[in-house]
This record gives structure tokens, sequence and C-alpha cells, in this order.
């Protein structure tokens, strides 16, 4: 007999807002709450655009694009979330023609975010 555990609760939460837009481009806040009961020590987040969006700029992470995936690193200030804490990052970001979509699903160390 096979015994299952089931997949642990979301330990962190993320907000993309998209401050401001112009035809060929967007910039946006990411907040990343730790809502686990211990500190995070090292973060990525990842997530995949939906409508062929490309980060050009970034700041208080450093951030990475293969295809439509973004991978977002703590930076070294920010390296460590205590619980009930966030770190806030930002990037520019050119769009694609059309809609400017928000990404659905966050992994955190990949683990999904709520």
């Amino acid at each position: 007999m096979r015994k299952c555990t089931p997949p642990a609760a979301p330990t962190c939460e993320v907000t993309y807002t998209v401050h401001g837009s112009w035809p060929q481009g967007f910039t946006t806040q990411v907040t990343l709450k730790n809502t686990g009961r211990k500190a995070i020590d090292g973060w990525s987040l990842k997530w995949s655009f939906l409508g062929g969006q490309k980060v050009v700029h970034d700041w208080n992470a450093s951030l990475t694009q293969q295809g439509a995936t973004v991978t977002a690193a703590n930076a070294h200030h920010n390296k460590k979330i205590k619980p009930g804490h966030s770190v806030t990052f930002g990037f520019n970001g050119v769009s694609a023609p059309g809609a400017n979509p928000t990404p659905d699903l966050f992994l955190l160390n990949g683990a999904a975010c709520a």
C-alpha cells in the first residue's frame, strides 16, 4: 500500500500590478509575500507571459527570460523574507500587439504561489 501525502499549502502570495502602459510597453510592480511559517532564504520566482511580452529593464531583482518564461532572482539586499513580510521588485516590458494579460501562475522556488 502506498501512502499519499496531500500537496503542501502555498507559502507565498504574489501581487502583479501594471502601473502604466503605452502602445509598445508597460511598467509592472511585483510583490512577493511570505505566507509561510519559516523565513525564505534565497528566492526565485518564475512565471510565463501569456501575450508575447518581453522584459527590458528590472530593479530590486535580476530577471531573465527564455521564450515566454521569466525568472526573477533575489537581489543581495532582499534575499531573506521573514514570515508575514514581503519584497517588491519591478520591471519595464515591451508588449506584443493586442492585450497585455497578467500571468496566471507563479512558482516560488518551484512551488506554486496563491
